[in-house]
């Protein structure tokens, strides 16, 4: 059968560069639309060493971690696939926000331009003996494919959408993972929107859609409703009101021609156009595919309660109608602000079933950790902080447990990989700056720290922001950016370390009812462009969603009560209340989702009686 070939597909050997793949656990960050019962039930079954029923799974992750992660639970086990990769290796993957009714531009993270954009690059040395952004594309789609083909089950399938910049080229590498034998359709989704091209005679028009089995036992559900039409069209019938209609959509009409049925009798016109400008469905997302299409795609390829997966997600459509149309999904993106605008739309709709955000977290990091600075002894932990410090542009200093470097007259902290900055351990730092400050040639003489962490204990600003009080210290507490982790970004100088936001929160009590009110939130704004911030007037402009776990036990952040901004309803209501049926202390856990997508939370505790 002939191939497509690219640089590095294979070894020495002649053998096929086959995808790594490290199994990794996943970290369950937060739980949405669960009701309480359900949440003691299935906490009762995990002590108990059993599973639980099933939870729809949002999660954040390259695809290249995600996918091989799901394989030990769900290999042979899942029966679509659809996914909707880059296919422009010069995109632009900015992303349309809204503030006050004005349209703003969040340029996408640095890490998110690697996986999107230059996860295909080429470098210098790599350029000199011919090798080109195809071959790195063609690497990616495979190694992508071979995963995703272990994950669907016998009876399974997936769809590839792509469009013309790749997509001759992809389908040879379908063609040789999935057998030619396994190819079924190419679907081709015409459009009209935008204008004619200016450079060209003919304008691109339409996107491929592959859709391959993984083997024979898949079949086609044909739509055997009517579907009715606006005009007569090839093998179209006439009902008893003479009106136009075709027994299946599975035919060559014309799009835009189908009509559906409402409730009282009137037809409107079946939805496969692209996602406008004045759409309801519109995010802001590039690229957005429409329910419409997407409804078409799932019901005949699954059946109710099947388990369809998109690692693309994007805004969330396939998420979005899988939930509408009763089928279970995993749905997964590598941008944050995807996952944030995907888990907003699934709060959107109707009689949505719990689910669960998940992400790789520190297993991700470990592996990492450990491939760049080896196990034995301590000298990869002094590896692993000389080199989180000179990214930092600090200097290592010598002869402390808790205060690693210096940069600019402020002490260093660095967070390891493992686990979360506590505040636990700013009392450590604390008590080694009281003890060492001022004392010796070496030591440090400044009253000013920066606390490096990969995450951040609930509440960690306000508790430890208390303990530096205490110590007299002046403290601030930077996230470390997962860019690290890209060797790609590090070379190209693209990683940067921003301060955390920190959010105050009023509580009342009358008798069982508790309120909750948001009363400020302070977003550092080193990485906001100038024109959001000029466009922002109330600090609660900067808030796009928030939540509540009205009763969390030190474990996940479950979702009991949400507020957030959507098409329609842009003012965001900052205060909230529930009542308790029994009395007890309880803590709150508040969540706030700032308009870049990024989280911030914070702890009370009340006393009911």
């Amino acid at each position: 059968m002939p191939e497509v070939r690219w640089d590095g597909k294979y070894d020495e050997a002649g053998r096929v560069n086959a995808p790594v793949k490290v199994s990794l656990p996943f970290q369950t960050i937060e739980t949405a639309n669960e009701s309480a019962q359900d949440r003691q039930r299935s906490l009762d079954l995990f002590q108990a060493g059993r599973t639980g029923d099933w939870r729809n799974r949002l999660i954040w992750g390259d695809r290249k971690y995600v996918g091989p992660a799901l394989l030990a639970e769900f290999a042979a086990g899942i029966d679509l696939i659809y996914i909707d990769p880059p296919f422009d290796t010069g995109a632009d993957f900015s992303i349309r926000m809204e503030i006050d009714g004005g349209d703003f531009i969040k340029e996408p993270t640095v890490i998110e331009q690697k996986a999107y954009r230059d996860a295909w690059g080429v470098g210098p040395a790599e350029r000199a003996r011919g090798v080109t952004h195809l071959d790195r594309y063609l690497r990616w789609f495979y190694e992508t494919v071979v995963v995703l083909h272990e994950l669907l089950s016998p009876k399974g399938a997936i769809y590839v959408h792509l469009d013309w910049h790749v997509g001759h080229y992809a389908k040879a590498v379908l063609d040789e993972v999935f057998g030619t034998e396994n190819f079924r359709n190419e679907i081709i989704w015409a459009y009209r929107s935008g204008g004619a091209s200016k450079r060209e005679a003919l304008p691109r028009k339409h996107d491929i859609i592959f859709l391959y089995s993984k083997s024979r036992q898949f079949a086609i559900r044909p739509k055997t409703e009517r579907q009715y039409l606006a005009k007569p069209f090839m093998g179209s019938k006439t009902d008893t009101q003479g009106r136009y209609y075709v027994d299946t959509i599975l035919r060559d009409v014309v799009e835009g021609e189908i009509m559906t049925v409402e409730g009282d009798g009137t037809l409107r016109p079946f939805n496969c156009r692209p996602v406008l400008n004045l759409s309801a469905e519109r995010t802001g997302f590039p690229n957005q595919k429409p329910e419409g299409l997407l409804s078409l795609l799932l019901e005949i390829a699954t059946d109710p309660g099947d388990l369809v997966a998109d690692f693309f997600v994007g805004s969330g459509t396939t998420a979005v109608v899988a939930e509408n149309l009763g089928r279970r999904w995993i749905a997964a993106d590598l941008s944050r602000f995807a996952v944030h605008t995907t888990r907003k739309r699934l709060l959107d709709s109707a009689n949505l079933s719990p689910f669960c955000v998940q992400n790789l977290g520190k297993y991700e990091r470990q592996v990492w950790q450990k491939a760049e600075f080896g196990t034995a002894g301590e000298e990869p932990l002094r590896a692993y902080r000389r080199f989180i410090l000179d990214l930092y542009r600090a200097t290592p200093i010598e002869g402390h447990l808790w205060l690693h470097g210096m940069k600019a007259g402020r002490l260093v902290h660095v967070g390891t990989v493992d686990s979360p900055v506590t505040a636990g351990d700013v009392r450590q730092i604390a008590t080694e700056f009281r003890r060492t400050i001022g004392t010796g040639a070496a030591a440090p003489s400044t009253n000013r720290a920066d606390v490096l962490g990969w995450d951040f204990a609930f509440e960690l600003n306000e508790v430890a922001r208390q303990e530096a009080a205490l110590a007299n210290i002046d403290l601030r507490f930077i996230r470390i950016p997962r860019e690290v982790l890209d060797k790609r970004a590090i070379e190209q100088g693209d990683v940067s370390f921003f301060e955390l936001a920190a959010l105050s929160v009023g509580v009342s009590q009358k008798g069982k009812t508790v309120e909750i009110e948001l009363t400020d939130f302070v977003i550092p704004v080193d990485d906001v462009p100038d024109d959001i911030q000029r466009a922002i007037r109330h600090w609660s402009q900067w808030i796009d969603y928030w939540a509540v776990d009205w009763d969390n036990s030190e474990d996940t952040f479950h979702n009991e009560w949400q507020e957030y901004r959507a098409k329609g309803h842009p003012e965001l209501k900052r205060t909230t209340r529930h009542s308790y049926d029994q009395p007890g202390r309880y803590r709150i856990v508040v969540k706030v989702i700032d308009i870049l997508g990024n989280d911030t939370t914070k702890i009370l505790t009340v006393d009911v009686v």
